[in-house]
């Protein structure tokens, strides 16, 4: 008798996450490259093809954590097609608030190597580049909708670099030893201030007044 589909992916998604959560453990203790992916697969109590099934590279290993993140500002701007920037500026300091580590203000523990492991590692950090390339051109696609193709595209690359840049200033606060709940305040002031400044730039170009 077949499996139901939804035990079948239940299984996938718990395999999936076993593997990952493996991995992660292991690339903290020993480093990204000292860790091989046959000692991936032994310690993970699976092959390394159904490994590779699941992660056709070393680096989607890590990747696997922020994938949801890909084109999270992208979706922020579909569903606010009449104030984008005024939307993003909300979502984001509402994760500084709830210490979203996607915005760097968070100093659990788990993240802040993660954090160290993504930008301290020359392939991760490789990756990271189309990771950023990808969000853009999400974030390009969504504001075409509304304003013209070259205008979305100019648009996109400002927020994403004006996001990004806030993200990595609060990891290096972090990871310099400062409190998250400390670097809230300067947190907010900053992305503030940028957020003022995109709307003062791209205001007009994306009004559809």
């Amino acid at each position: 008798m077949d499996e139901p589909t939804g035990l079948r992916e239940l299984k996938k998604r718990r395999t999936r996450e076993a593997i990952s959560n493996t991995a992660i453990e292991l690339f903290f203790e020993h480093g990204f490259d000292q860790v091989s992916i046959s000692r991936i697969a032994e310690e993970a109590e699976v092959s390394r093809r159904t490994l590779f099934a699941y992660f056709p590279t070393k680096e989607d290993l890590v990747l696997h954590r922020i994938a949801d993140h890909e084109t999270e500002t992208a979706r922020v701007v579909a569903d606010n097609p009449d104030a984008p920037l005024a939307a993003l500026r909300a979502h984001f300091l509402d994760g500084l608030e709830r210490r979203d580590p996607i915005t760097g203000l968070c100093d659990a523990p788990e993240p802040v190597a993660l954090y160290r492991l993504l930008l301290g590692t020359p392939s991760l950090a490789a990756r990271m580049f189309h990771f950023r390339e990808a969000g853009e051109q999400a974030v390009a696609d969504a504001l075409a909708k509304h304003v013209p193709a070259l205008t979305a595209r100019f648009a996109a690359a400002q927020i994403m670099v004006v996001q990004w840049r806030l993200s990595e200033d609060n990891y290096r606060a972090v990871a310099g030893g400062t409190s998250a709940d400390d670097a809230h305040p300067a947190a907010v002031d900053a992305a503030t201030l940028a957020f003022d400044m995109l709307g003062t730039g791209l205001g007009a170009a994306l009004s559809r007044g």
